[in-house]
């Protein structure tokens, strides 16, 4: 049974699942290990919880008050309005200010209270670790007493924590101390000092601005009678009245010759128009007929309609009499008479347009004039009122300032309501009966909780970086090959180094023995059309028990067959010392050489019922040897003697005596010790074997702890054996 292709097998290398039953049983693999790490972890945070002093927590509740119907308006004093938002995060800025802290640090005198002159229980000063001393002064710099407050108002505050109530006027001062009496204290006089510090700083803002605003009013009375007396002086100069000095009479009468002008405009566009065409005609009666306004005009066109009438007449005459008839020859006369009437009526309405226009282009500049004018008046007016405003708007503007003053003076100087703050307190701290923290259980559930976490968390690590062949499943997806059998590892102990050379002949009921049946049938069933007569074991690195697999395949199959082991690892044999044969009897190399006869090389191993040979004298080149013509001859005269042949070679990685062999042999086992070679190398090992075309049969997997597979792999791997039906209640039916 040959292996499949690389490019077939690679497909079962990629698996972006992820297999949940795995990671299942690798964390049972390493259940002991995450407890026992989660365990420790535990009991050294229950030490150090349980070691921890209380804290306790003591919260006072204050409230800033609204706006208030005050006499005196002390908040634009400050400049602030106390119903906005603005003003309530002022305020808890300022209840968080160092200031009242360190006002609350003293009045209390908490530098000398005792929970703030504990000793260290532990202080550890890395320099003093040193063998050595480092140079410059290793003394700590004294701190001045400035210094030292600073640093322990910074301690304290580090404990305050201040925190609005939702969308209301409600504040919560919380403090925590090791002493529950300390931290009431403290969360009371934080509220207290508050209040306290801002009664004296509205005092204080008050002597301040009325001293000020004392000395600033006269200097703004006097300003505001200049600039009254300044406007009344301009008004009087330039004999300005009313509220804008005649600018609106000015601009209504602009309005008026603007809106004069807009029409006389219009009509002297009209007839321009008019005019024009009347210079086109060039004095043509014809032409002026045609002219719009000559149209247009009822004498005209009552001329042209009895000229009309009296055509058609002398028209249909003409048709009765002759030219000289004197009917005919009167209506002639009538025809010309209107004619005559007509051309006159239009030279008079073509005056008439002439005249028309020349008198509505002189009313349009006339009115171009006016407006023009207008428009100077109206600007000396304009210029005249923009500084009687700008006189105006400093005498309102000094007499808003002098009246705002005025009134702050009246309102700085009745001091009835500063003596009430803008906060009390509605709900002071009590002294609380539990601590706040350490919450123990809690620390003590998630110190167990994480520490398990991360003992999960290295073991898929572990299990991540694990590169070593450990199941038939990882043979196959590892190293895209087919699973030939598995080998169980078997108790090592200092009287028996290598039990598994015997385990079979010793117990043929045990486990071993059933698995090389396995691989034995495994062997069988892949050549049952062509049986493999010469068999090769190799592996990738040395010490992966291909020895010992070599050994129970004869053993398993001279139960059959006519077997021959021989020995081509030349380089490191221990054939020989494994079944207890004489080493230093001729063997495979004394064989090919043609130093030794046939006869004198093999050795019979009498409880296994098969023959040896060994790697006899070590070569100096042993890859020639294998790879002469007189070493196939061997092969070929040994295969006529023997039902199977099994060669133990050299590993793949280590030399090139597996590749070599490949061709002069029908089938190649390739062993993989469980849990320990890496299936990088392991892979390497088959490519280059599979580059070569050997006729790869399959892979055993030697050395397989069979119950830890069983208790961490599932029991797809615990019956493995049962599964294939070699059990001892099997054996003995059979």
């Amino acid at each position: 049974m040959t292996s499949g292709s690389p490019d077939l097998s690679m497909q079962h290398l990629v698996d972006d699942e992820i297999d949940l039953r795995q990671l299942w049983r690798t964390l049972m693999r390493n259940k002991w290990g995450i407890f026992g790490f989660a365990f420790v972890v535990t009991v050294l945070t229950t030490l150090v919880v349980f070691s921890m002093r209380p804290v306790y927590q003591a919260t006072a509740t204050l409230m800033f008050e609204g706006k208030k119907a005050n006499v005196v308006s002390i908040e634009q004093v400050y400049g602030l309005d106390s119903s906005g938002s603005e003003y309530l995060l002022t305020q808890l800025e300022i209840l968080k200010s160092r200031n009242i802290a360190e006002k609350v640090v003293t009045k209390l005198a908490l530098q000398e209270h005792p929970e703030f002159n504990q000793e260290p229980a532990f202080s550890f000063n890395w320099r003093d670790m040193l063998p050595f001393s480092l140079p410059g002064n290793n003394t700590p710099k004294e701190l001045s007493e400035q210094d030292k407050l600073n640093r322990f108002v910074e301690e304290f505050q580090s404990r305050l924590k201040i925190n609005p109530v939702g969308k209301t006027l409600l504040v919560q001062i919380s403090f925590q101390a090791n002493s529950p009496q300390l931290a009431a204290d403290v969360a009371n006089a934080m509220g207290q000092t508050y209040i306290e510090s801002n009664l004296d700083a509205k005092l204080e803002v008050t002597v301040q601005a009325s001293t000020w605003l004392s000395e600033r009013l006269e200097g703004i009375q006097a300003g505001k009678k200049a600039a009254e007396q300044e406007l009344q002086n301009f008004l009087d100069t330039e004999n300005l009245v009313g509220d804008e000095g005649g600018a609106t009479i000015a601009n209504k009468q602009l309005d008026l010759v603007a809106n004069k002008l807009i029409e006389a405009r219009g009509d002297r566009l009209e007839l321009e128009n008019l005019y024009r065409q009347i210079q086109g005609a060039k004095g043509s009666i014809a032409q002026y007929e045609l002219v719009p306004g000559v149209l247009q005009d009822p004498t005209v066109q009552d001329y042209k309609r009895k000229l009309l009438e009296i055509e058609l007449k002398s028209s249909e005459l003409a048709k009765r009499y002759g030219p000289k008839h004197p009917t005919l020859i009167g209506v002639q006369s009538e025809l010309n008479r209107v004619r005559s009437s007509l051309d006159k009526q239009i030279l008079s309405v073509i005056n008439g347009i002439k005249n028309d226009y020349l008198g509505a282009r002189a009313s349009e500049n006339s009115l171009e004039g006016t407006m023009a004018n207008s428009r100077v008046s109206i600007q000396d007016i304009q210029r005249k009122e923009f500084r009687r405003k700008e006189l105006k708007q400093e005498v309102d503007a000094k007499t808003a300032i002098y009246d705002t003053f005025l009134q702050r003076f009246n309102e700085t100087n009745a001091t009835d309501d500063l003596n009430t703050g803008n906060a009390r307190v509605v709900d002071p701290a009590v002294v609380p009966g539990d601590p706040v923290k350490p919450n123990k259980k809690l620390i003590i559930l998630l110190a167990f909780m994480l520490s398990a976490m991360a003992g999960v968390g290295f073991s898929l690590l572990l299990a991540a970086l694990n590169n070593t062949v450990q199941t038939a499943e990882d043979v196959e997806n590892k190293l895209a090959s087919s699973i030939l059998g598995i080998l169980p590892l078997l108790k090592i102990t200092k009287k028996n180094p290598h039990p598994s050379y015997h385990e079979f002949l010793d117990d043929v009921q045990s486990s071993f023995a059933e698995s090389v049946r396995t691989i034995r049938t495994g062997v069988v069933l892949s050549g049952l059309d062509n049986p493999h007569k010469i068999i090769a074991v190799t592996s990738t690195v040395p010490g992966e028990g291909k020895t010992s697999v070599a050994l129970n395949m004869a053993f398993g199959l001279a139960q059959m067959e006519k077997v021959l082991l021989i020995g081509a690892d030349m380089r490191r044999p221990s054939l020989a010392k494994a079944l207890g044969l004489d080493a230093s009897a001729p063997g495979l190399s004394n064989l090919v050489a043609g130093t030794s006869s046939l006869e004198d090389c093999i050795q019979h191993h009498a409880s296994s019922n098969i023959d040896v040979i060994t790697a006899g004298l070590i070569p100096p080149n042993p890859l020639e040897l294998l790879s002469s013509n007189r070493f196939a001859t061997v092969l070929e005269t040994l295969g006529a003697k023997y039902d199977r042949i099994l060669i133990d070679t050299a590993p793949t990685q280590a030399v090139s005596d597996a590749l070599v062999l490949a061709p002069k042999v029908g089938a190649m086992i390739y062993v993989v010790k469980a849990d320990s070679t890496s299936y990088l190398q392991a892979k390497a090992g088959l490519k280059r074997l599979r580059e070569i075309n050997a006729p790869l049969i399959g892979v055993v997997l030697n050395q397989v702890n069979t119950r830890k597979v069983s208790k961490y792999y599932g029991g797809d791997y615990g019956g493995y054996y049962d599964n294939y039906g070699y059990t001892a209640a099997s054996q003995n039916a059979a």
